[in-house]
């Protein structure tokens, strides 16, 4: 045991200014792989959102230049350049380099601000090799450096401007001792720009990819319509009801509301809600209220005018209406209280009855006004209504007392010895003949081996009624031990990881997709919680001079027969599929942990995903035919 006299006051450290921020930059960044990279880009842009909120920006430009830099320029007003009188410093410099510092916290610079937690440009600094700030404000342009947070230079001036040009540049290159990657994906951020151009109509957002190696692009996001837009964008692959996007706006105690939602054909809900710009994927007090107000507004319409006779006078739940209903929910607040396990649940209180309000006044008046878009949703949630009941005898499996809840665990499962969660593995395993080769190959003690018989249903066109008659899917379910639906518990997982490992060929890949949406649709917190892993098994395994080298690809294969085998291997060999495998292959490359590379799969951006789903699983041929063309390329390993 320790002597106790070496816990003292010599042992309490203080870290200095940003010293904090690089001891423990996951504190500040969630993580230092590739999210909290992309992260650093958004803390810089939301500081121009907070710009274009307080109506001074109207254009914000995102560069990923080819030295592995990223730069961020808007039209606002600039960060102020003049001396903070407590750091005797310039104003711009404090804010850079002193954590919490901004003018964020009095509601008087910004009514509004998006950033999750205010950690600001100031951490992106600290993160950084390098750092560079460009002012325009007061017909002058201004320039200061930095390095891993210090400054390298004063702030100096270094032209003029026209006095009515002003704005802020900020580039900075990340440091690559802190970050596990320092590879920027066009795509990720394409996403998130885009989201945030339709949560704030009108702003222009270019995001430009300068890197060499990469194919030169520019995407520009600009959206008059805003959510509106965002929800027409969403039901791309989806065949609306009524051909408007019904939108709605209030403000009340100094809470700004925007509703913007269109009924579909589809089988799905897709509602998103957003507090200052941030994806509350754990929902909150404005989707609470907007529940409550939909259904209430929706039943009191067709009671009064009498359209639900096929369901016995019952009311509508608030399932039924919102099957088929794309919605998005922005709420601007002046200051919001974040909660939840990852702080993406908005909980101020009186949020819920703002939202009320305003959505059973604007969306009333709207059925009154349009009566056959209000027939045509209540119609919708009817035959939603009378499918529920149909099915109350599929969804009772679900319950608590259910078959599913039941000790009784898969006959195929080979499970694992470990009744501890976090140490257990699951491997869904594609067809018979790899079952059998996996459950010889596994380590018993942690690895639980689930074979599945070729593509499980498409639970994209189904209701849960026909999902559950599904063997598969009910053998998944009760294997994973979470319960579905409203029953669903993450805590009750059997297993910390689910690994889906399926050949590496098209139809691999298609049950892979099959099985991902079905996570998605009906045990996303798996998803969200980085649960779902899938194998990445090698294409190729070339033998050289007693020497084993693997190829992911064909590209890997040639490289390999030519740079290690002199282009002379003793041996190639194909893996066609798993089932190939003899067990101490498959063990080698798939379940050694030492060895196998898994690819983890989360949910970055909830409406994006969920507006993928849709287009690759859904009925409309078009949406996905146009994607096809647009991504297909002759990689032999398709990430979904």
């Amino acid at each position: 045991m320790a002597d106790e006299s070496e816990y003292s006051a010599g042992q309490i450290q203080v870290l200095e200014g940003l010293e904090a921020v690089r001891k423990r930059p996951a504190m500040y960044i969630g993580s230092t792989d590739s999210r909290g990279l992309h992260h650093l880009v958004y803390e810089v842009v939301d500081n121009s959102i907070d710009e274009a909120l307080a109506g001074y920006c109207d254009e914000i430009e995102v560069t990923l230049h080819d030295d592995g830099s990223v730069s961020v320029e808007d039209d606002g007003r600039g960060i102020p350049v003049d001396t903070h009188e407590e750091y005797d410093r310039p104003a711009v410099e404090v804010i850079l380099t002193v954590l919490h510092a901004g003018g964020k916290f009095d509601n008087k610079s910004y009514q509004v601000s998006g950033g999750l937690h205010g950690v600001g440009v100031s951490v992106v600094n600290a993160l950084s090799e390098r750092f560079a700030v460009v002012v325009k404000r007061n017909g002058t342009q201004y320039r200061e450096k930095f390095e891993r947070g210090e400054p390298v230079t004063d702030l100096e001036e270094i032209g003029d401007v026209p006095e009515d040009e002003t704005g802020t540049l900020i580039r900075f290159r990340p440091d690559t001792d802190i970050f596990e990657t320092t590879e920027y994906k066009f795509e990720t951020l394409q996403t998130r720009l885009r989201e945030l151009a339709f949560l704030n109509e009108g702003v222009t957002i270019t995001l430009t990819d300068e890197r060499e190696g990469e194919e030169e692009r520019t995407e520009t996001f600009h959206y008059e319509g805003g959510i509106r837009e965002f929800v027409r964008y969403l039901n791309e692959s989806r065949q609306a009801l009524h051909d408007d996007v019904i939108f709605i706006e209030d403000e009340d105690q100094g809470v700004q509301v925007d509703i913007a939602m269109q009924a579909t054909d589809d089988l799905q809900s897709s509602t998103h809600a957003f507090a200052n710009n941030i994806n509350t994927r754990e929902g909150g007090t404005h989707l609470t209220g907007f529940k409550t107000a939909l259904t209430r507004v929706v039943n009191d319409y067709a009671n009064t005018n009498d359209l639900l006779g096929p369901i016995d006078g019952d009311n509508l739940k608030g399932e039924d209406i919102r099957e088929g209903l794309t919605a998005v929910i922005s709420v601007k607040h002046p200051d919001p209280q974040f909660e939840g396990q990852t702080k993406t649940k908005l909980g101020n209180s009186e949020v819920r009855g703002v939202v009320e309000s305003a959505l059973h006044e604007g969306l009333g008046t709207y059925f009154e006004e349009n009566p056959d878009t209000a027939r045509a949703i209540i119609n919708k949630a009817v035959e939603a209504a009378k499918a529920r009941k149909a099915a109350k005898k599929a969804e009772e499996l679900t319950r608590r007392k259910s078959a599913l809840e039941s000790t009784a665990l898969p006959g195929k499962l080979a499970d694992c010895q470990s009744r501890d969660p976090e140490e257990a593995e699951l491997f869904i395993v594609e067809g018979d003949s790899a079952g059998g080769s996996a459950k010889q190959a596994r380590n018993r003690e942690h690895q639980a081996v689930l074979p599945i018989k070729g593509k499980i249903l498409n639970v994209e066109k189904h209701r849960l009624d026909r999902i559950l008659e599904n063997d598969e899917i009910r053998a998944l379910i009760t294997a994973i031990g979470t319960g579905i639906g409203e029953e669903f518990d993450i805590e009750d997982r059997r297993y910390d990881k689910i690994i889906l490992a399926t050949d590496a060929d098209v139809d691999g890949a298609h049950i892979r997709t099959l099985l991902l949406t079905f996570f998605y649709r009906h045990m996303r917190p798996l998803l969200e919680g980085g649960h779902v892993y899938a194998i990445q098994p090698p294409l190729y395994r070339i033998r050289y001079r007693g020497e084993t080298y693997d190829a992911m690809t064909e590209a890997e294969r040639e490289e390999i027969i030519e740079e290690v085998c002199g282009g002379n291997p003793t041996q190639i060999q194909r893996f066609k599929g798993l089932g190939e495998m003899n067990p101490e292959q498959l063990w080698d490359t798939s379940f050694n942990p030492e060895n196998r590379i898994l690819k983890q799969f989360n949910v970055e951006d909830a409406a994006e995903a969920d507006r993928m789903f849709s287009v690759l699983m859904g009925d409309a041929v078009e949406p996905r035919k146009q994607f096809i063309q647009e991504h297909a390329t002759d990689a032999e390993w398709v990430d979904i």
